[in-house]
């Protein structure tokens, strides 16, 4: 019986596992260890589909959807040859948070979120124009948390 229990307890987390992993297939690959997978963290299913937006520039039939870049994908991409080699081990997972930490506010209904489209326009800009990549980052960070700090 106990044995049974493990085989199915094994089984079902293997399910969760290949869900959470199929789920974030959009999340570019080097991504997609660094962003955890919530069951709880979209509102709708609207609400996950702007999500993927966000990261691939795919619409998916959303209204008022505008396709293509920026999204996420491309400015990670882009991060990563902008900070060189050596900077690649810092830089990737500060960015891939990041994406996520901005993207799941970004994408929520107008009416609740704390992020909007002017934001992710000024966060762009910011990382495009320092010459310092970690710091940018950091920056993006920092503005994209006060924006969403309790009001």
């Amino acid at each position: 019986m106990r044995f049974k229990l493990v085989a199915l307890a094994a089984l079902a987390t293997g399910l969760l596992v290949a869900q959470a992993a199929q789920a974030q297939a959009y999340v570019r690959p080097d991504c997609q260890g660094l962003v955890g997978v919530s069951p709880n963290r979209y509102d709708s299913s609207e609400h996950a589909r702007w999500y993927q937006r966000f990261w691939t520039g795919n619409c998916d039939h959303l209204a008022f959807c505008v396709p293509g870049s920026p999204n996420w994908n491309d400015i990670v991409g882009k991060l990563l040859v902008k900070g060189g080699p050596s900077e690649r081990v810092a830089i990737l997972p500060k960015a891939c948070r990041l994406g996520q930490l901005i993207g799941l506010e970004w994408s929520r209904e107008k009416a609740v979120r704390k992020i909007d489209t002017h934001d992710l326009r000024a966060f762009n800009a910011t990382l495009e124009s320092t010459d310092d990549t970690l710091r940018g980052l950091d920056k993006v960070e920092q503005a994209a948390r006060i924006k969403l700090a309790p009001r």
